[in-house]
């Protein structure tokens, strides 16, 4: 009888046990699918997410996972989205606009589960790769359309730009570049001269794609800061001073080469100056009025804020009886400390800056794993200094999915060292 009983449990358990791996393996290709989509779409990101989380819900050990949230790199996005759904209690926006504003934190706790899934995956730099190959296509489909717009598969405000806009363009590219970077440097130390032209190749590819066809000037702020974080990471004083002499006289080249590169610097200070008189070309000008009027929402209400989706209400108070720049009502302020700030005052600021530091703590490596992560939570950081970018669409899902998987990829490592 006992022969029989273990037998019988054994047959029941094997196909539970490929069930199960099966479904493992579709949440690896999902993911897969979502990093490759995500530079082309909106609608078809969104749907993978979807099958993604009913493929890994049953894989998941739910006591195992429950262990993982009380750190902070897991538990830290699950609180600000309870920060978010009680904001809308004590909110004086409407409530089409508190509802809306509580869609773009709810991305964030797909982190703990990406986190948990990748710590257990063996296929996470197969994300990484299907990302890279994807935007790669991208840039040069890119050149494409630049040269004959009519092979634009949507209409873009952009030249040169085939899907969504110059900003997310721009951003995957300097992503794109930076992850590159380690590789590169890896492989030229090991003598792989084949690879080394590989990864500068590719590389030359983004880099060129900003240079003359469409760049934003976040992405360029981005390129700057990322730069020094390169060399502070990986290279000796003697290579960072090389590098940076290199990166000024590209500089100075493709400043020369390039005049769409200098009208895009030099429209800042046009922006700045003649923005009131012509709203059609007041970026800079904008901006410093949307954080001038944030920041006095957010001192009308600094511990808590105006609850969740109270941003447009703020802006429709300050434009009345104001003229041009002044009477623009806008939810976006341009700037994500502003952004928590007027809806969750200094206690949503505090919990934003503490997701940042947790995140950032995950990657304090020397593995390329620890290199990309670190590269996306620096990138975002310092792209949300002039964009609400860890609450957009595109660059939050690259937020998530980039400390999502390599995240999950360091634990992983960390759990096998132990």
């Amino acid at each position: 009888m006992t022969a029989d009983t273990a037998a019988c449990a054994g047959a029941v358990t094997a196909p539970a046990r490929q069930r199960s791996a099966a479904l493992f393996k579709a949440a690896d290709v999902l993911a897969m699918s979502i990093a490759a989509s995500l530079p082309w779409s909106t609608t078809a990101p969104s749907i993978f997410v979807g099958l993604w989380l009913l493929a890994v819900t049953p894989t998941i050990d739910w006591r195992d996972y429950a262990r993982r949230l009380v750190q902070p790199a897991y538990a830290l996005p699950f609180v600000i989205l309870l920060l978010a759904l009680l904001g809308v209690l004590w909110s004086d926006g409407v409530w089409v606009d508190r509802l809306h504003a509580v869609k773009p934190v709810a991305k964030l706790v797909l982190i703990p589960p990406l986190l948990y899934h990748f710590s257990r995956s063996e296929r996470g730099f197969h994300v990484c790769a299907a990302f890279l190959v994807s935007c790669a296509l991208l840039a040069v489909y890119a050149w494409i359309v630049l040269l004959d717009p009519a092979l634009k598969l949507t209409a873009t405000a952009s030249s040169g730009v085939p899907v969504k806009n110059y900003i997310d363009q721009s951003q995957e590219f300097t992503l794109c570049v930076f992850a590159l970077a380690l590789p590169a440097l890896w492989f030229w130390r090991g003598g792989s001269l084949i690879a080394t032209a590989a990864c500068l190749a590719l590389i030359a590819l983004f880099v060129t794609n900003m240079v003359f066809v469409a760049s934003a000037r976040t992405a360029l702020l981005c390129i700057a800061v990322l730069l020094l974080l390169f060399a502070w990471r990986h290279l000796s004083r003697r290579a960072a001073l090389l590098l940076f002499a290199s990166a000024a006289a590209a500089s100075a080249l493709a400043w020369t080469a390039s005049p769409y590169l200098r009208h895009r610097v030099t429209d800042i200070a046009v922006e700045y100056q003649h923005g009131r008189e012509d709203i059609s070309r007041a970026s800079t000008a904008q901006r410093l009025t949307y954080w001038r009027k944030a920041a006095t929402a957010f001192a009308e209400a600094p511990l808590f804020g105006h609850g969740t989706g109270s941003i447009k209400r703020q802006f429709e108070r300050a434009a009345s009886g104001e003229t041009s720049l002044d009477a623009e009502i806008v939810s976006n302020p341009h700037n994500q400390t502003l952004h928590v700030a007027v809806q969750w005052g200094l206690l949503g600021v505090i919990l934003l800056y503490a997701m940042w530091l947790a995140h950032l703590r995950l990657f304090t490596g020397n593995s390329l794993a620890a290199w990309i992560g670190l590269v996306v939570v620096v990138q975002n950081i310092t792209s949300s200094l002039v964009n609400s970018h860890l609450t957009d669409f595109h660059e939050g899902w690259i937020y998530v999915l980039g400390v999502g998987v390599a995240g999950g990829m360091i634990l992983r490592t960390n759990a096998g060292q132990r």
